[in-house]
């Protein structure tokens, strides 16, 4: 499995050794922020969800005028090429998509060429200690920007959040707006009821809408479980019987802590579990 400066990365065109990987300095990925990213589960060598991930680009890019240099089935063969290169059986694909590199101007002209990166990281995905004991989260104040979404490279909010969190020794940060937790840091919230109904918030453009969490609403409706899409406030998930997240690099991960104080009796309960068990039955049977 290769990792840092040796592992093969795509970019504009050509794979290449991460170290030789160049972006200009004039790139308005790096001057403004002004790109777009996506991130798809590797596991035992295959793509999961890869089809829901492509759509999500697909619509990132439009919202924000972006044009996608090449077609999402030759990005996906991209994908399974550097898959391939690094030896990757388990772990993560990231791409980064810019608008391209001129003179720094707010105003951009509008026959820029694209910048198009893409790059695989290793990371346990399925058998993990924190799938087995459950996260703690922290609660703080939403500072991010109206258009959540789409999935834009400018994370600094998240990168702040996640900061405080981890010096409060939690795993992750729920953002709190108006009262109540519209999402993770870098996830999709959950709670689960004591009659056992799975409650998220709907997407809109005060949320991300998750690959991980489209796919596992299939699963559990398949499963004969509700899903009620409102807001929840953290007075209710500490209230609650068990409380979970998703993401592509969490898969489905049992939340037991918030602010310090246990959901439920402080361990992942046996819906949360059972999810878990049916997304990575899913990831598996589906990944391509």
């Amino acid at each position: 499995m290769t990792g840092g400066q040796n592992r093969i990365v795509w970019l504009n065109g050509s794979y290449l050794p991460a170290a030789e990987a160049k972006l200009s300095i004039f790139d308005r990925g790096f001057l403004f922020a002004d790109g777009i990213y996506e991130v798809t589960a590797v596991l035992d060598g295959k793509l999961v969800d890869s089809t829901l991930h492509m759509a999500r680009l697909e619509r990132s890019a439009r919202e924000l005028g972006l044009r996608l240099p090449i077609a999402t089935g030759a990005i996906e063969e991209i994908e399974r090429g550097l898959i391939e290169r690094n030896g990757l059986q388990e772990g993560l694909v990231y791409l980064q998509l810019t608008r391209g590199a001129e003179e720094r101007n707010f105003l951009y002209g509008e026959e820029l060429e694209p910048t198009l990166l893409l790059f695989t990281q290793p990371k346990v995905l399925v058998d993990v200690a924190s799938a087995r004991t459950g996260i703690a989260v922290k609660t703080l104040a939403d500072q991010r920007w109206a258009r959540r979404d789409i999935k834009s490279v400018s994370l600094l909010p998240q990168v702040l959040a996640k900061r405080d969190a981890k010096a409060e020794g939690c795993d992750e940060a729920w953002m709190i707006e108006d009262g109540h937790v519209s999402e993770g840091a870098s996830s999709t919230a959950y709670i689960i009821t004591h009659d056992g109904k799975i409650v998220s918030p709907a997407n809109s453009q005060r949320t991300l809408p998750g690959c991980t969490r489209q796919a596992l609403v299939q699963l559990a409706e398949e499963g004969g479980l509700t899903l009620e899409q409102r807001r929840f406030t953290v007075e209710e998930a500490l209230g609650a019987a068990e409380a979970f997240i998703t993401s592509a690099s969490t898969f489905v991960m049992p939340v037991t802590r918030i602010d310090g104080k246990p959901v439920g009796d402080g361990k992942p309960g046996p819906v949360v579990t059972r999810l878990r068990e049916i997304y990575v039955d899913h990831a598996r049977k589906s990944a391509s």
